[in-house]
């Protein structure tokens, strides 16, 4: 479903995103994208009773990324953790009321972020470590707020300083 510029929709949910922030002690967390050259997002989520009942996100980049996460985090929110992982590229274009070409991956990143949070949570209930926790660290602290952001991020995805250890600088 693509377009050739930004819908009424897009440019709403950008202008308004909806659910965005952090969960602290989050029961699932999942972080995707390239900060250095692109978008990033990281969604937290909190489950009861197999559904999510809360979902926050934090963005990154373009206004299709913005608003992607925003659809995304209204679309799962309620939902069954196999109905949320069922949600498809299609269906987040569809509610945006269809996104550029160009943009389309977006959708993707805003999905596998949603993935990577329920993926979390279904390890740390199993109890079997998600191979990507063990991982040597990748944050650097944000100099002015003091929020981890990733290695290579150029700016602080909280405050938007300009980060010393990132590939930008």
């Amino acid at each position: 479903m693509f377009t050739e510029k930004y819908t009424d929709k897009v440019m709403e949910h950008f202008a308004h995103p909806r659910n965005v922030g952090t969960i602290e002690d989050a029961d699932g967390v999942g972080e995707v994208g390239n900060p250095a050259c692109g978008d990033m997002m990281t969604f937290y989520i909190r489950v009861q009773d197999g559904r999510i009942a809360e979902i926050k996100y934090k963005t990154f980049g373009c206004v299709a990324a913005i608003a992607v996460a925003s659809v995304v985090s209204e679309l799962a929110k309620g939902k069954t953790l196999e109905e949320a992982k069922a949600l498809r590229n299609e269906d987040i274009a569809r509610e945006l009321g269809g996104l550029p070409k160009q943009k389309w991956h977006c959708s993707v990143l805003g999905l596998k972020a949603l993935r990577e949070a329920i993926e979390d949570y279904e390890a740390r209930v199993s109890g079997k470590p998600r191979q990507k926790t063990t991982r040597p660290k990748r944050k650097q602290t944000c100099p002015s707020c003091g929020v981890e952001n990733p290695l290579t991020a150029r700016f602080c995805m909280n405050c938007g300083t300009a980060l010393e250890g990132s590939c930008g600088s």
